[in-house]
């Protein structure tokens, strides 16, 4: 027998009724909102964008700035140095020059040289593409020894390089999944790489990743979400809270 709940009184005007999250309404599990996100967004087929030393150096650009900005300093980084031996031998102080456009170029430029030269004394050479033969968890542990990589960065030259079905997290995915209850409210950046990438099967993480990014980015804002065009709007237990946009 199911019990309904007792009817709440309410101060707070409701922009529609259709959307409330009523009590005792189970919340969202991840492979739920992946098929309705893919409805949303359509077909997230995956291709690589870099080989793994370059997503390695795209990724470090990429701290703290915008995309653009970051991929201008990453084109003009490997426009003026041929290879990557180059960037290791050049002063460090024209590495920050020539990054400059990226912003915090004076903490990015002796970081980026350090991870080259890590790379190599590890390897001997700039491939990485041997991480695909390796377990993933492993794979993860040989980056993460690399100075200045974390979590994020380790999934990111993981998935985007590698094809891997690692789970980068970015602002966007922490906060929608958040919001849904997909992770715990304590639940840090870092930690939330490893409770959303088992969360849907290895063939998934690559699309999901991508459509909790364009949901971020589209609809579930910061600091406004727009959840009265939210797909996921009628079971989100932050739907209260927020109230509906458009």
């Amino acid at each position: 027998m199911t019990l309904k709940p007792k009817p709440q009184k309410s101060s707070r005007k409701k922009a529609s009724p259709s959307l409330r999250f009523p009590k005792g309404m189970r919340p969202f599990v991840s492979d739920e909102v992946y098929h309705l996100l893919a409805e949303e967004y359509g077909p997230a087929p995956w291709a690589p964008r870099h080989d793994g030393v370059s997503e390695l150096v795209a990724c470090i650009l990429s701290q703290h700035t915008s995309d653009l900005n970051s991929e201008k300093a990453f084109e003009t980084l490997v426009r003026r140095y041929p290879t990557w031996q180059s960037v290791i031998d050049a002063p460090t102080p024209e590495v920050v020059d020539t990054i400059r456009n990226g912003g915090l170029a004076q903490q990015k430029g002796p970081r980026i040289q350090n991870v080259l030269r890590r790379v190599l004394d590890l390897r001997g050479e700039f491939d990485l593409d041997f991480l695909k033969d390796m377990p993933l968890d492993e794979a993860k542990a040989w980056l993460k020894q690399l100075p200045g990589v974390g979590p994020k960065t380790a999934a990111i030259v993981l998935c985007f390089a590698m094809g891997m079905p690692a789970m980068p997290v970015d602002t966007h995915i922490y906060r929608v999944s958040r919001r849904l209850g997909l992770i715990g409210p304590k639940v840090t950046a870092d930690q939330a790489h490893d409770l959303l990438e088992p969360s849907v099967s290895p063939e998934q993480v690559f699309p999901f990743h991508v459509y909790l990014i364009n949901h971020g980015r589209r609809v579930c804002k910061a600091p406004k979400p727009l959840c009265g065009r939210c797909t996921l709007a009628h079971r989100c237990p932050s739907r209260l809270e927020e109230p509906a946009i458009g």
